[in-house]
């Protein structure tokens, strides 16, 4: 079975001295693709220059984060407009609110997301979407945009059943990381995954962010994989009752399709 890593932040720097070593890795337990997450101008260059690099294996998003939305210009959405020209680039984001860090502030939040939505609507592309204690500013902004919300996933979903049910109800797909594994903060997660049909699941690691907490034994470097991925699949087909090789392959077809890779 193969697997795919929706949101994967390759262009870290901890991932510097074994970059390669890391999808070599990856791929010895089935992860055959990864998509690099953009969260900024400059790690947007550089993930969809570095995807470049691996054709059918590494693709990129390009947006700017919530986090560094106050970094954004007037040069900003032309230049995101044409990093979407690349071959790699298969989503405009990351792209969204954070109210739980308010890095930048909440009403530059909310423009550069609306813009970068506008975006993704003029260029006809799927979406990337942040949302974390944002619900209902975010959900609201979504709302404006019907045909885009039906081809964004919201990406690292922490929220509850309430959330997730409205975001499938607007046509969205949910993507899932290793948060469900973690037993001081996932409840809400593991109930919610319950309520998300099979075929609108995607799964990720945020990696290097979020190490599922559960793996036995403890790998010695805190710094998550995409070697990780069939662990969280494992874990979320668990709480979903559902099978491990259905639910993977469902899944496998969901991110093909929606990428379109």
């Amino acid at each position: 079975m193969k697997f795919i890593d929706i949101g994967l932040n390759l262009m870290h720097k901890s991932y510097n001295k074994d970059r390669e070593e890391v999808m070599v890795n990856a791929n010895k337990v089935g992860v055959s693709k990864a998509i690099i997450t953009g969260a900024d101008i400059n790690s947007s260059i550089l993930a969809s220059d570095y995807a470049l690099k691996y054709p059918g294996v590494l693709y990129s998003t390009a947006g700017v984060h919530p986090h560094d939305a106050k970094t954004c210009d007037e040069n900003t959405i032309s230049t995101l407009k044409e990093l979407a020209k690349k071959d790699s680039v298969v989503a405009i984001g990351e792209c969204g609110l954070d109210y739980n860090r308010n890095y930048s502030p909440q009403n530059i939040q909310r423009k550069w997301f609306k813009k970068q939505l506008e975006l993704a609507e003029e260029l006809y592309m799927p979406v990337f979407l942040h949302d974390r204690e944002s619900y209902t500013d975010f959900s609201k902004i979504l709302r404006e945009f019907p045909d885009v919300a039906k081809r964004s996933v919201v990406h690292c979903f922490t929220g509850n059943k309430y959330e997730v049910e409205d975001y499938l109800s607007l046509g969205c797909y949910i993507g899932v990381t290793g948060w469900i594994c973690d037993e001081r903060r996932g409840d809400d997660l593991r109930e919610a995954v319950k309520h998300i049909p099979p075929e609108r699941l995607m799964i990720e690691t945020d990696g290097p962010f979020l190490i599922p907490r559960d793996l036995k034994p403890k790998p010695k470097k805190h710094r998550n994989e995409p070697k990780y991925l069939p662990h969280i699949l494992e874990r979320i087909a668990k709480e979903m009752d559902l099978d491990y090789n259905d639910l993977g392959m469902q899944v496998c077809e969901n991110t093909k399709k929606f990428f379109n890779i």
